[in-house]
């Protein structure tokens, strides 16, 4: 009932993966970027965060930086760094990290499935966000990053991608960011393609992990080209790598503030939390928040009493925002406050206590995962989560895939 299908993909040459692939855009900032770019040429971050080769009083948004994308993806390609597939291909990337692995197909999926609601977010976006990624898709003409998508588990499905590898060498295989091993396969055989592209027609829905602003502009650049007439076939399609839900792994994703604590700040804790010093600094179960200030650990236990029933308020991260952000300090949009930030998971709660001790934040919550089944609940419900409601590990790699819109 979706669509997947395979496409002519731009990747990199295969003694060059290791050094092309890197983070995610927005994972990072631009400062960051450039730091890890800073003696590798290869690096995808020329592409993806051109403003890394701008000088750096340019604003990122400023058209001089969709501009050097584009024209470095055309120096890759040209230098051979980045090649194009000459037949439509599939293919496999399998993450390992901490032991635990995850396997991914890398294809094209319908921006009809998005437009129709077979493709389901749990997020909303942003404008200002969704602007950079179209301004960037446009310079381009291409997907650079793809979409992190999630099915339920389909044994068949798991089966025709196990034989795959088990049969046949990656083209890739290299250790990366937080010593993760990213290995990559090529699916060049029609036979196993097709049965791919029929096994997914029998899903009924794909719903977005990680990457929501990214298909929101790759749907609209699509929907525009259309509406044009600019389309092409490539154009009805993004690129997406689509993982097993059973296979993924989300983690905390931690807030803290700058607030004036008001004086009666515990005591109006209590009448939605059990608050405890604990010492702890990671909840060891759902309904756990730890909180951190002057100097402290405490425990915040939700009260069953004050729970709703309905999937999105009963999360965490839901009751936090109501019941501490909203009704304390006022916080009604987490999206656009500045009094308010956000800390994968990745970083752990030594950050939290750095960004308390030594920065400008003076409060922090470190949360429990929110659950997959979760995520895939209030999608399948049409709702919609808090912003920042979950942290994917491990990060898909940019740069070992792109997808030509092929414009006419």
């Amino acid at each position: 009932m979706v669509v997947v299908r395979p496409f002519e993909g731009i990747r990199p040459a295969e003694d060059l993966a290791d050094k092309v692939a890197c983070l995610p855009y927005d994972v990072l900032n631009s400062q960051e970027a450039k730091a890890l770019a800073a003696d590798n040429p290869y690096s995808f971050f020329h592409i993806d965060k051109a403003e890394i080769d701008l000088p750096e009083e340019l604003s990122p948004y400023d058209p001089a930086v969709y501009q050097k994308a584009a024209a470095n993806l055309q120096a890759f390609l040209a230098q051979g760094w980045l090649k194009k597939e000459t037949a439509p291909t599939m293919y496999l990337y399998e993450l390992t990290m901490m032991g635990r692995s995850q396997t991914g197909l890398v294809a094209t999926t319908a921006i009809d499935d998005y437009v129709s609601g077979k493709i389901k977010k749990h997020e909303f976006t942003r404008p200002e966000k969704e602007v950079d990624r179209i301004n960037h898709i446009k310079a381009c003409d291409a997907n650079t990053s793809p979409i992190f998508l999630s099915y339920r588990t389909n044994n068949a499905l798991q089966e025709l991608m196990a034989n795959w590898q088990t049969e046949h060498s990656p083209v890739y295989d290299f250790d990366s960011f937080h010593d993760v091993n990213h290995k990559v396969w090529v699916i060049d055989d029609t036979e196993v393609v097709n049965a791919l592209t029929d096994g997914f027609a029998e899903i009924s829905a794909l719903y977005i992990a990680d990457g929501h602003h990214r298909t929101e502009s790759a749907v609209k650049v699509g929907l525009e080209k259309r509406a044009d007439q600019t389309n092409s076939p490539e154009s009805d399609y993004f690129l997406s790598i689509i993982f097993p839900d059973d296979q993924l792994a989300i983690w905390e994703y931690n807030r803290v503030l700058q607030v004036p604590l008001p004086s009666d700040f515990f005591d109006q804790l209590t009448t939605a939390f059990t608050v405890a010093k604990s010492g702890v600094k990671k909840p060891a179960a759902k309904g756990q928040i730890q909180m951190y200030v002057a100097h402290e650990w405490y425990t915040l236990t939700i009260k069953p009493t004050i729970l709703p029933e309905d999937v999105v308020g009963s999360l965490d991260v839901s009751v936090l925002q109501k019941q501490v952000f909203e009704k304390i300090f006022g916080i009604m949009d987490i999206r656009t406050d500045k009094r308010i930030d956000f800390v994968g998971g990745i970083r752990g709660p030594k950050e939290l206590e750095r960004l308390v001790d030594e920065d400008d934040w003076n409060l922090a919550f470190s949360m429990y995962p929110t659950r997959m089944q979760d995520l895939l609940d209030v999608a399948d419900a049409g709702e919609i989560m808090p912003p920042k409601s979950t942290w994917f590990e491990p990060k898909l790699l940019s740069g070992l895939f792109l997808h030509d819109l092929e414009t006419r």
